[in-house]
């Protein structure tokens, strides 16, 4: 009798490292090598009309390699990560369906781990009403009450949230409100899909002191080429400071200082301690994933070295599936 040979899943490299580590440039040069297309995975450069705080890359330091799932959202607008996990997986399907590499690149974490684990979400849509009246909650009750309620209803749930991360405390409460049962729930039963891509996690560390040196050297560039004029067109056409997207980094650091509040010098001083603390925290997200292949990239180390290093790793990996290169 014969046994069918399973089908070979497309392989998808995926960048992930700290903020100001290098991703987008690697990324780039693999795509040039493996005629690949970029699929963004930074929960902040899906936002229009923020580039400069969002280090979006500009058309030229695109060299003409596609990018998807940046640029697409309105500051305003409702993203979670289940949507980002629908688009990415449609663009890496779009991508390799055209006989081209999709390479997957950002700092992310719960963006990578949703798209390259068995991660379910539950395909439940959001009820403005039941929205209103949660983030009317955290105008009468503190944080804390809010995310006790959640402790109560799912506490599994609430172990893995901030207390004090509003859109996720909401979102698990919304799903319970809606359909009587938790997120948990849901996810139990959505998570036993098989993952339809082959997703091959390559790493980039270097040393902290390497690190601090170009996320300083990348908010001076930023404060450059006009970051404080982008946050204030944002706030003069309507944008709230409590936007999600606004809670990003780069912008709620601006805005005292728009309102008159602070000085800019200590805003900058501000934004860059907090990025340094955001890159640390990233480092210890990815650090808990024993499926990314490590690349260290030292000081002197050239981009281009890197990337062929992580090239021989993709080639390598091709050939111990026996997967066509």
């Amino acid at each position: 009798m014969k046994t069918q040979q399973k089908a070979q899943k497309p392989v998808v490299p995926v960048i992930v490292g700290p903020t100001a580590s290098g991703k987008t440039n690697l990324a780039i040069q693999i795509a040039k090598h493996l005629d690949g297309e970029i699929v963004s995975a930074d929960s902040m450069q899906i936002y229009r009309r923020m580039n400069v705080g969002t280090a979006k890359p500009t058309e030229s330091e695109k060299q003409g390699i596609p990018h998807h799932l940046m640029d697409f959202v309105e500051p305003d607008q409702a993203f979670s990560v289940a949507d980002y996990k629908d688009r990415a997986v449609a663009a890496i399907r779009d991508i390799t369906a055209r006989g081209k590499t999709a390479i997957v690149a950002g700092g992310t974490g719960l963006y990578i781990n949703a798209l390259t684990q068995k991660w379910g979400f539950p395909d439940i849509k959001t009820d403005p009403k039941i929205r209103e009246k949660l983030n009317d909650a955290y105008k009468t009750e503190t944080p804390e009450a809010v995310y006790r309620r959640l402790e109560q209803i799912d506490p599994e749930a609430a172990a893995k949230i901030h207390p004090h991360n509003r859109k996720r405390v909401i979102r698990a409460l919304e799903i319970y409100e809606t359909t009587g049962k938790t997120k948990t729930y849901w996810e139990s039963q959505v998570r036993k899909i098989d993952l339809p891509f082959d997703y091959l996690l390559l790493g980039i560390q270097m040393p902290r002191d390497v690190l601090y040196q170009r996320i300083d050297q990348r908010v001076d560039v930023m404060i450059e080429d006009g970051l404080v004029e982008e946050v204030r067109a944002l706030l003069n056409d309507g944008y709230d400071p409590s936007l999600v997207s606004m809670q990003a980094l780069g912008y709620k650091e601006i805005v005292p200082y728009l309102k008159g509040q602070s000085s800019l010098e200590e805003q900058v001083r501000i934004l860059k301690r907090d990025t340094r603390h955001f890159a640390k925290r990233q480092l210890t997200w990815f650090r808990k994933n024993q499926d990314i292949h490590w690349f260290s990239a030292e000081k002197n180390k050239d981009s281009e070295q890197l990337a062929a290093q992580m090239l021989q790793c993709i080639e390598q990996y091709k050939g111990e599936h026996n997967i066509e290169r």
